[in-house]
């Protein structure tokens, strides 16, 4: 037996036949030149015309996604008719290069660019490969390597998935899946979470296992292993007994003692929205609204974004809905909006922040926001992405309240607005941990790159020092209020990747975070686990994970202290 450890981003355990994605297209010879009976012109068109057939290829599929899938493939399909890529291409046609060398060459050059840029620009090195190799297997008239068919159920082994690739697995043929790059919040891994599929990433030497081996799959314990014996079939077993109780939830997030925490789900649509609703989430605590814009090269008209916004809206009547402005830039651009030129974007004009270059987008999208709220009967609160102080703050609630918004919030991801969270809160109502985010911000890493996975983890205990930090300017907000003399801290909640994961969430619950919001598929899980632990016990155990030295040992004191993961399979 061969073990591979990683990171379990999705819990769930299983035994299944792996199979490993194809080998990549075949890179062009080096110094292949433009033939000569062909105009350079002609092959400058062709690689037009072959990204664009690429573009529209994506967006189909696009079309039968919907969610995270559908935000990840719309992002893609824009990154084959990118400016710069394109250009580059051209230059060296112009130069005498072939056309396939032309796009591959300028495919790599592009990739080790935003490489090196880092944060989220690195993440969008795996689309441009991809991009890369769609646009050369068109120009050549064959197939792009796809994800395995298999008449039996399997496990998908790669080096990382390409975001098209991992948007559109079909769970019923895919029971898990094994990277041995990519991290814990890249697209992979979110979009396994998003699909309830056992996953592990980060597993380094996985590329060994024999392409049809058995092997066992331990998403939560990050564990792969070949020759499974009776021991892994036992944990199988037992995984399934217990998965079952924890397939509904109930709609009522609380701890044993009864204290509330509503569990609340992350969207990206007004499908997502139904289908969080049928699940009993208790709101939505983050609505992303860069699904109305993206795969646009202009800016969705003001009913178009209405009618967007009051499909979700309409799914929760009378509940939270929190919404999250347009979080443009970086790894989402926006060709109407964002500049590709900046020399590192992840640190560049996003979120917020284009209000600054681009006046009017920002405050449009509040119009519409509001023309939406008017319709439906949801709570509307809304919150701005890449806050990073008071007087951001302040201007943002301003525009809120220009536009009839009663409920501005802000999104904690930058380590600035943590440690001043008092004074943020002065000037908002609400505010919402991004710990996707803020994780990357504070520990300096990208949040795609395997090697770094261990550092890009929500339990290192700087990370959790950071959301202690923001409920205490919270609290420390409410006593020096002057408007009441017992006025209430305003909540604090996560939407972030973290608050998926059952354990983390006692911790986050015992920090004294309100509310937890997360992918659907986390519901039951979270909920089933929260409910095993009084306020008190969840305050111990989090003050044990922020005394810790270090992340493994942070995510070891918890789950030692919470017996209920083992009994539930977690």
């Amino acid at each position: 037996m061969q073990s591979f450890v990683g990171v379990g981003v999705f819990r769930g355990r299983v035994i299944g036949p792996a199979r490993h994605m194809p080998p990549a297209l075949a890179e062009p010879p080096m110094g292949e030149k433009l033939e000569s009976s062909t105009a350079p012109e002609t092959a400058a068109a062709n690689v037009k015309a072959a990204g664009a057939a690429v573009k529209t290829q994506l967006l189909e599929r696009a079309g039968r996604a919907d969610g995270t899938g559908k935000e990840v493939l719309e992002a893609t399909a824009l990154m084959a008719t990118d400016p710069m890529l394109i250009k580059a291409a051209i230059k060296l046609i112009n130069a005498g290069t072939s056309a396939e060398r032309a796009v591959w060459e300028a495919g790599e050059s592009v990739a080790q660019m935003l490489l090196n840029l880092g944060g989220y620009m690195a993440e969008r090195t795996h689309d441009v490969h991809d991009v890369k190799s769609r646009i050369v297997a068109e120009l050549r008239g064959v197939a792009a390597p796809e994800i395995p068919d298999s008449a039996e159920p399997f496990i998908l082994i790669a080096e990382d998935l390409a975001p098209a690739d991992t948007a559109t697995l079909d769970p019923t043929k895919v029971i898990a899946l094994v990277t041995a790059g990519g991290g814990p919040q890249s697209h992979t891994a979110i979009i396994a979470r998003s699909l309830g599929l056992p996953a592990v990433v980060a597993a380094a030497g996985v590329h060994d296992i024999s392409d049809g081996a058995l092997v066992y799959v331990d998403g939560s314990a990050g564990v792969v292993s070949t020759e499974p014996g009776d021991a892994e079939a036992a944990a199988v077993a037992i995984w399934q007994e217990k998965a079952s109780l924890l397939n509904v939830f109930d709609g009522n997030g609380q701890l044993a003692d009864g204290t509330l925490i509503p569990l609340l789900a992350n969207v990206g649509g007004a499908k997502d929205a139904q289908e969080a609703a049928a699940a009993n989430a208790q709101g939505v605590g983050l609505l992303r609204t860069e699904f109305c814009f993206l795969g646009n090269s202009t800016e969705p008209s003001h009913g178009d974004q209405v009618a967007a916004y009051k499909g979700v809206f309409d799914a929760f009547p009378g509940r939270k809905v929190v919404v999250r402005t347009l979080d443009a830039g970086a790894d989402k651009p926006l060709p109407f909006l964002t500049d590709s030129t900046e020399p590192n974007p992840a640190l560049g004009v996003r979120g917020y922040r284009t209000d600054i270059s681009t006046p009017g987008v920002l405050t449009r999208q509040l119009a519409a926001i509001a023309d939406a709220a008017s319709q439906a009967e949801a709570d509307v609160w809304v919150m701005a992405p890449m806050i990073s102080t008071p007087a951001e703050a302040a201007d943002f609630a301003a525009m809120c309240t220009g536009a009839g918004l009663k409920t501005p919030g802000v999104m904690v991801e930058v380590p600035s607005a943590a440690l001043t969270a008092r004074h943020v809160l002065d000037h908002v109502e609400f505010a919402s941990l991004g710990t996707n985010d803020l994780t990357q911000y504070a520990m300096a890493a990208d949040r795609q790159l395997g090697p770094l996975a261990a550092l890009n983890d929500p339990w290192q205990p700087a990370v959790l020092a950071l959301i202690q930090a923001t409920v205490e300017g919270s609290i420390s907000q409410a006593k020096h209020s002057a408007s009441l003399e017992d006025a209430r801290p305003k909540p604090v909640g996560v939407c972030g990747e973290s608050a998926a994961d059952p354990a983390l969430a006692v911790v986050l619950a015992g920090l004294g975070v309100s509310t937890l919001s997360m992918t659907p598929r986390a519901l039951p899980a979270v909920a089933a686990v929260l409910r095993t632990v009084t306020l008190a016990q969840a305050r111990q155990l989090a003050y044990r994970a922020g005394a810790a030295a270090s992340a493994a040992e942070a995510r070891a004191l918890v789950r030692d202290g919470l017996p209920a993961l083992a009994e539930l399979g977690l």
